[in-house]
C-alpha cells in the first residue's frame, strides 16, 4: 500500500494556517537612532529564531517620541537615515518583517512614520494619517499629516539607504546613487500601503501610526476591507489613568469590526518624563478575542509573541458576504474623474508590496503554537464569561418556546423524559416557559417510558424531576408493545421472547440490532405524537446539537422528530453547564437541585440495548467517540469550515496534555482526560464519515432556536448541505495530512541565511 503524498508539514504552525507576530517595546535612548537601531536589531534576531515574521516596534522608536523640537534637527535626521540603514542591512539574515517608527523628510515637511524593513530592503513607508493637537499633544507643529499627500506623491527617497523598492513589485532596482550623497532608496510611501507575504498565505498587512486608530474611520478599517489581515499599529502613546482599557478596546474593536488580528505597540521605558509617562503597553487582538500582551511599565524590553489565525479569519471573511460588500460600497468610481491626492481613503487604491518567498520564507517546522486553543469551544474556561453565557443560552431557550407555544394557542407539552441529560434539560426550559406564561407546570405532561434497558436510577431520576417540578407525570411501559412489533416483523427477538429459545445461528447479542433499538425509539415518539393529538398539546423535542451532528437519532418517527426542537441549538458539552448553572441559580427548589446533580452523575446512554451480566451499560461515547472531541470538531466544520488535518492539528494542542491549560468551571475531574494524536484521528474520521451520512435528517428538522454563536445546523439557519454528498475528499485529505502515529519533526528549519 501507497503512502499519500502529503500537502503540509502537520506539526508546523505555519502549514496549518497560522503566522507569528510580535508586539514589542523596549527601552529608548533619546536622540540617539544608532543606539536604538541597535536595541531594535538585538530584538529581532531573538524574534527571528522564535519563528516570527512579523514584529511591530513603537513609534517614533528610533528617535524617542518626547523630544519636541529635536525632531528638526538636521543632525538628528541624518542620524535616523543612518540608523535606517543599518536595520536595513541587519534584517538581511533575519527572517521578520521589522515595523519601526522614525521621522522622515519628504521636501520641505517632515512626517512621523513607520518603514517596514525586510530582507535587506525597506519595504515601504506609511505616514501617520491624523497628528493630535489636543490636551498634551501638539504633533502639527512638527509633522504634516499624512492622510492627504501632494497629488502624484507615491514614494520617498531615504538618502544613505541602501536597497528600496520604488514601486509594488519586490524585485525593484534602488535610486542610482550620485557622487555626494551615495546610495539613495526610493520606496513606497502612504498610509494605503498593504504588504502581501507570498510564503504565508493570507497575511497580508497594513501599517498605521498611534492617532488613528482613536479617530471614527481609522486607515487601518478601509485596509482590512481591502485585503489586510493583520492590523499593525505603533504607537507613542503616554499613559494616563484609564487609557491602557482605552487601547484594549479600540483594538479589540478595530479586530472585531475588521475581521483581522490588530498587533499594537506603544512606548515605554527611556522616554522623557518632563511632563509624560510612559507603560510600554503591547498587546494583539484577533477578531475580538485577546490573544497576548505583556506587563506594563516593565523594566528592559518586552514581546508580544503569538500565532495568528490567517485561516481561520479568511475562512470568517468568506462566510461574512456583507465584509466583501462594504468594501465594494465604499470603493471610488471608475477612472475618469479628477487626479486625487494620494491617500486611504479608497479600497480599490491601496497598493500592495509582495514580500517575495525568498526573502521571507516562514519555518515548515514545529514552533509550538502560540496562542490558547480552547479545549470546549463551545463551553468558556472563565467562570464569569460561562455563567454569562449560560444566562443567556436557557433564557434564549425559554424565550423561544414562550414565543412558540403563545403564537399556537398555548398548548400543553407532551415530553418523553428518560432521567438523561438531553430530555431533563428540556423539561426544565419547559417548566420555566411555563412560568413566564403564568401557567401551573401541570401543563406539562411527562411521560417516562421504560424499555427493555432502562435503569432503575434513571427512572428514578426522572420521575423525581418532573414530580419535583410539579408536571404531570406518567409512566407508559413499551416493552410489551416493542415485542409484540418485533414478533409481528419476524425480528428473532419476537421468537426469543416468546419462547426463550434463541434461534439457530443467532447469539443474544444478535438480537440487540439497530432494528432492536429503533423500535423502541419509534414507539417512543409514536406514543407522545398520539398522546400530544389526544390531549392538545404539542411534542417538546429533547435531542441536540451534537445529536445531529452525529446523526445519533432515529429518523422520521424517532427523537428526530418533535413539534418543537427547544435543544437542537445546543451541543452536548454546554448542557451540563446549563444544568449546573440552573442548580447555582436556585431556580428550582433544592430538591429539583439534588436531582439534577444526580442526572449529571449518570453515564450518557440511550439504554436501548440490556447490558451483560455483569458488564457496563450501553455507552454512547464507546460508540460514537467523546462528545469532548466531537464537539470541538463541529465547532470547527460548522464555524470555519476547517480541514480535517487543521482540527487534527488544533486538537492535539488542546488535548494532548491533561494538566495544562484551563479547564471550564465544575467540570468533574474524571472529565480532565487527555487524548492522544491516533485517538484524535480515529473519532475525526468517524466524525466526518457520519456528518455526511446524516445530513438527511438535518434537512427535515423541525424548528428551534439557535442559541451558540457558533451556529446551527438547522436546514432553514446556519447550514445547508446537499444529503447525498459524500465525505471522500474530507476523508482523503485526513489520510494525506493526519499521521496514523503520534507526529515526528523530520524537517530542518528553513530559515533565511545570510
Amino acid at each position: 500500500m501507497n503512502t499519500p503524498v502529503t500537502d503540509i508539514e502537520f506539526l508546523s504552525a505555519y502549514g496549518q494556517g497560522f503566522a507569528r507576530v510580535a508586539a514589542v517595546t523596549l527601552p529608548v535612548v533619546p536622540v540617539n537612532p544608532a543606539a536604538n537601531a541597535a536595541a531594535i536589531i538585538e530584538q529581532a534576531r531573538a524574534l527571528s529564531d522564535d519563528g516570527v515574521c512579523l514584529a511591530a516596534f513603537p513609534e517614533l522608536c528610533l528617535t524617542g517620541y518626547a523630544i519636541d523640537d529635536l525632531l528638526l534637527s538636521d543632525v538628528l535626521l541624518s542620524d535616523v537615515l543612518a540608523a535606517i540603514e543599518a536595520l536595513r542591512a541587519a534584517s538581511a539574515d533575519l527572517l521578520p518583517a521589522l515595523v519601526v517608527g522614525a521621522p522622515l523628510r519628504l521636501g520641505d515637511r517632515l512626517y512621523n512614520c513607520a518603514l517596514v524593513i525586510q530582507g535587506g530592503r525597506v519595504r515601504g513607508v506609511a505616514p501617520k494619517s491624523y497628528l493630535p493637537t489636543y490636551r498634551e499633544f501638539y504633533e502639527k507643529r512638527h509633522f504634516a499629516p499624512g492622510d492627504a499627500l501632494p497629488v502624484g506623491v507615491e514614494a520617498i527617497e531615504l538618502p544613505g539607504v541602501r536597497g528600496g523598492t520604488d514601486g509594488s513589485h519586490d524585485d525593484a532596482a534602488p535610486a542610482a546613487p550620485t557622487a555626494s550623497a551615495g546610495p539613495v532608496a526610493r520606496v513606497p510611501f502612504g498610509a494605503n500601503l498593504l504588504f502581501e507575504v507570498d510564503d504565508v498565505p493570507g497575511l497580508t498587512f497594513h501599517v498605521e501610526v498611534c492617532e488613528d486608530m482613536w479617530v471614527p474611520v481609522p486607515p487601518s478599517s478601509l485596509a482590512a476591507l481591502t485585503g489586510a489581515t493583520v492590523l499593525v499599529n505603533i504607537s507613542g502613546s503616554p499613559i494616563t489613568v484609564g487609557r491602557a482599557e482605552d487601547r484594549a478596546l479600540l483594538a479589540r474593536s478595530s479586530s472585531a469590526r475588521g475581521l483581522a488580528a490588530y498587533v499594537y505597540a506603544a512606548a515605554g521605558q527611556g522616554e522623557s518624563s518632563t511632563d509624560l509617562a510612559w507603560d510600554g503597553q503591547t498587546l494583539v487582538y484577533e477578531n475580538g478575542e485577546l490573544l497576548g500582551s505583556t506587563e506594563r511599565f516593565p523594566d528592559g524590553p518586552r514581546a508580544t509573541v503569538v500565532d495568528v489565525d490567517i485561516e481561520g479569519l479568511r475562512a470568517e471573511r468568506l462566510r461574512q458576504g456583507t465584509f466583501a460588500d462594504n468594501a465594494r460600497t465604499l470603493s471610488a468610481p471608475g477612472a475618469g474623474g479628477p487626479a486625487q491626492a494620494t491617500t486611504f481613503t479608497d479600497p480599490a487604491a491601496f497598493r500592495r508590496i509582495r514580500i517575495g518567498a525568498a526573502d521571507l520564507a516562514a519555518p515548515r517546522t514545529d514552533i509550538g503554537l502560540r496562542r490558547r486553543v480552547d479545549r470546549f469551544p463551545f463551553v468558556p474556561d472563565d467562570p464569569a464569561r460561562l455563567a454569562q453565557d449560560c444566562y443567556e443560552a436557557y433564557n434564549i431557550q425559554v424565550a423561544a418556546l414562550v414565543q412558540r407555544l403563545g403564537a399556537i394557542g398555548n398548548p400543553k407539552i407532551v415530553i418523553g423524559v428518560s432521567g438523561g441529560l438531553d430530555s431533563t434539560h428540556a423539561l426544565i426550559v419547559a417548566a420555566r416557559a411555563m412560568d413566564r406564561l403564568g401557567r401551573p407546570r401541570s401543563d406539562i405532561h411527562a411521560i417516562t417510558m421504560p424499555g427493555f434497558a432502562t435503569s432503575a436510577g434513571t427512572r428514578r431520576n426522572a420521575e423525581d424531576l418532573a414530580v419535583g417540578l410539579g408536571c404531570t407525570f406518567e409512566e407508559l411501559d413499551i416493552r410489551a408493545t416493542a415485542t409484540q412489533m418485533l414478533t409481528e416483523m419476524g425480528h428473532p427477538y419476537g421468537q426469543y421472547a416468546r419462547t426463550g429459545v434463541l434461534p439457530d445461528g443467532v447469539s443474544e447479542r444478535d438480537l440487540y440490532d439497530v432494528t432492536f433499538e429503533n423500535v423502541q425509539a419509534g414507539l417512543r415518539t409514536d406514543f407522545l405524537f398520539r398522546i400530544a393529538n389526544h390531549r392538545g398539546g404539542i411534542v417538546l423535542g429533547t435531542g441536540d446539537l451534537s445529536e445531529l451532528a452525529l446523526g445519533w437519532c432515529t429518523f422520521g418517527v424517532g427523537d428526530q422528530m418533535a413539534h418543537y426542537g427547544v435543544n437542537a441549538g445546543i451541543p452536548k458539552t454546554l448542557i451540563q453547564h446549563l444544568i449546573r448553572w440552573v442548580v447555582s441559580e436556585e431556580l428550582f427548589d433544592d430538591a429539583v437541585g439534588r436531582t439534577l446533580l444526580s442526572i449529571l452523575d449518570t453515564e450518557i446512554s440511550p439504554e436501548l440495548v440490556p447490558a451483560e451480566a455483569g458488564g457496563a451499560i450501553q455507552s454512547t461515547q464507546a460508540k460514537i467517540g467523546p462528545y469532548a472531541l466531537q464537539d470541538f470538531t463541529l465547532w470547527h466544520v460548522l464555524r470555519r469550515g476547517s480541514r480535517p488535518s487543521r482540527i487534527a492539528f488544533l486538537a492535539q494542542r488542546a488535548w494532548s496534555d491533561a494538566d495544562g491549560g484551563d479547564w471550564p468551571e465544575g467540570l468533574p475531574q474524571a472529565e480532565r482526560v487527555a487524548y492522544d494524536l491516533p485517538e484524535i484521528r480515529r473519532w475525526l474520521e468517524l466524525f466526518h464519515r457520519r456528518f455526511f451520512t446524516n445530513q438527511f435528517k438535518r434537512s427535515t428538522l423541525p424548528n428551534g432556536p439557535k442559541v451558540v454563536a457558533g451556529g446551527s445546523l438547522s436546514p432553514r439557519g446556519d447550514w445547508r448541505m446537499p444529503s447525498d454528498a459524500a465525505a471522500t475528499a474530507w476523508l482523503a485529505e485526513l489520510e494525506r495530512n493526519v499521521p496514523s502515529g503520534e507526529p515526528t519533526d523530520k524537517n530542518q528549519d528553513h530559515r533565511p541565511t545570510a
